[in-house]
């Protein structure tokens, strides 16, 4: 078994930090948010992820998952897992993980392993890590190993993930390839594919590229749906009949620190990406396109109210960052509308939380936003009796046409082609 450090002990970093230590590795987390450092040690967590909290708490009464502060100088592996944002101008940031690598220069030793999980892009472990970790002294690829391993994990299954899902290891070299593989799998039953680190920053970018540039084509349906009077659901449904097509469902954005960034890593590298470029302006539009057609169905916008069910950036969990659903809260917020939010996932994240039949007392339109499981079985006729106007918004076709008509209110649905 061995020792190990994870830097960053957020969505990504604990359960990393809490599966390596249920197979009996010592695991150290090392964060500089105090409050994630004491929960941690308290075997508590400051994150929503199923099964998490129980497996925290198991491993830090055995001893075996701490965190602290300070960079430990006694593990054998260092696995950075620290954000990746975006700058205003869509470049990438990457303060910390330029930080973390530097953070570990002291305390390395012959034979130690550092592997950089955060998502980064091409070229981040050859131009920006290796340059820091020569300062070491350490012949890298053979006395100081070094690697590149994303994370592919989805939130609400992250644990399950984590050791179902196949890896891909990308070294600095065969030796550093091989001895990181060692290291996952202890905690990995999917296969563990082999490649560079170049190779294996862009293979994780272009997952999240994937589904970004096919959520765009979505939302654009949506968007033409709209103007030509057609209902983008119909149409998708019809479509995915043929064997070789499979339409994604449009919706209110693409959020998340994963499909709303990774692309724009590829846009900032390579003047090439011109497709990946124009399907993050398309998904970026898409919380100004539901505001369009809110102010429409309502009206005009200044001194309404809005009931905003769900904000964060995808259903069942209490991440609400990038999410469009926040940005279009915002936005609506700064032209004058009082938008009264329900989130039972984000509530501790918000200024202010509603529940689902107090949001729309007064409401001019409830806005389906995120589709959340406590939001399926409204009462609709409680819901709309509250409201000013009976206008029910759906922008995820989550919520019944016919029982929304039956509680005498109007239902629209994003993409359905009609006001």
């Amino acid at each position: 078994m061995k020792s190990i450090c994870v830097i960053g002990i957020g969505y990504v970093g604990l359960p990393t930090a809490a599966m390596f230590a249920s197979k009996g590795h010592r695991v150290v987390g090392y964060d500089l948010n105090e409050k994630a450092v004491n929960a941690l040690n308290k075997g508590e967590i400051i994150i929503e992820e199923p099964g998490l909290g129980d497996l925290v708490k198991e491993v830090v009464a055995k001893g075996d998952l701490t965190a602290q502060t300070t960079c430990p100088d006694d593990c054998d592996v260092y696995i950075i897992a620290v954000p990746t944002p975006i700058n205003e101008d869509k470049t990438a940031d990457m303060r910390y993980v330029e930080s973390a690598t530097r953070a570990i220069v002291p305390h390395v030793r012959k034979g130690n392993i550092v592997i950089l999980e955060s998502t980064s892009p091409p070229r981040t472990v050859v131009d920006l890590m290796l340059p820091i970790l020569k300062e070491t002294g350490l012949e890298l690829g053979e006395e100081l190993l070094v690697a590149h391993s994303p994370e592919r994990i989805l939130p609400g299954r992250v644990l399950e993930e984590l050791r179902t899902n196949s890896r891909i290891v990308g070294g600095i070299n065969e030796k550093s390839s091989l001895e990181v593989k060692a290291v996952y799998e202890s905690i990995v039953e999917g296969e563990i594919f082999i490649t560079t680190s170049t190779t294996a920053e862009m293979c994780k970018l272009m997952e999240n590229t994937f589904r970004d540039v096919n959520i765009a084509l979505a939302n654009e349906l949506a968007k033409m749906s709209e103007e030509l009077g057609v209902n983008c659901w119909d149409v998708i449904k019809m479509a995915n009949q043929h064997p070789r097509v499979n339409i994604l469902s449009p919706g209110p954005g693409v959020g998340g620190h994963c499909i709303a960034l990774d692309p724009w890593f590829l846009v900032e590298k390579s003047k090439n990406a011109k497709l990946i470029h124009q399907g993050r302006l398309n998904n970026d539009s898409m919380p100004e396109f539901v505001e369009n057609k809110i102010a429409n169905l309502i009206g005009g916008l200044e001194g309404k109210t809005v009931a905003l069910y769900g904000v964060t950036y995808k259903p069942n969990i209490d991440d609400v960052r990038e999410s469009p659903v926040m940005h279009l809260a915002n936005s609506l917020k700064a032209k004058g509308v009082d938008v009264r939010i329900c989130d039972p996932h984000a509530g501790e994240k918000l200024d202010e939380d509603f529940d689902i039949y107090e949001a729309p007392k007064g409401a001019d339109i409830v806005v389906l936003g995120v589709n959340h499981d406590e939001f399926k079985n409204v009462d609709f006729t409680k819901l709309t009796e509250v409201m000013r106007s009976k206008i029910i918004f759906d922008t995820r076709n989550f919520w019944s046409k016919a029982d929304v008509e039956k509680a005498g209110a109007k239902y629209v649905l994003l993409g359905d082609g009609t006001m």
